[in-house]
């Protein structure tokens, strides 16, 4: 946990874009966004992934998940959001410390997130 990224900003070593704050959770800015507003919320605690999280946390993380989602709706005047989540190295989760992006949308942004069939 002393090399996690995510632990050093809960501990405020590292310096992020916050944006929301509550006793158990931390949303702020993506360092490299896909657009403006993408976003980050993690876990003030460390867990590796959704496997490892308990109940109780993985449920209220989805309703901080809707606040910074409505949040960025208004900030940014979006249509949308994508709230996109990753758990083990084969479904590319980068860093191993549970999180969940909310990536705000408009109509015809151009980025393409969703999955597509072989």
């Amino acid at each position: 946990m002393d090399e996690c990224i995510f632990c050093k900003i809960v501990k405020g070593e590292i310096p992020c874009g916050k944006i929301y704050e509550d006793e158990e959770f931390i949303a702020f800015l993506d360092a490299n966004p896909v657009v403006e507003g993408h976003s980050l919320i993690i876990s003030k605690k460390h867990f590796e992934n959704i496997f490892e999280t308990p109940d109780e946390i993985a449920g209220q993380i989805n309703l901080v998940c809707k606040k910074v989602a409505n949040l960025l709706r208004k900030k940014f005047n979006v249509d949308a959001v994508n709230i996109i989540h990753a758990s083990g190295k084969a479904a590319q989760q980068s860093v191993f410390h549970i999180h969940y992006h909310v990536v705000p949308r408009r109509e015809n942004d151009g980025l393409d997130l969703w999955f597509h069939g072989k």
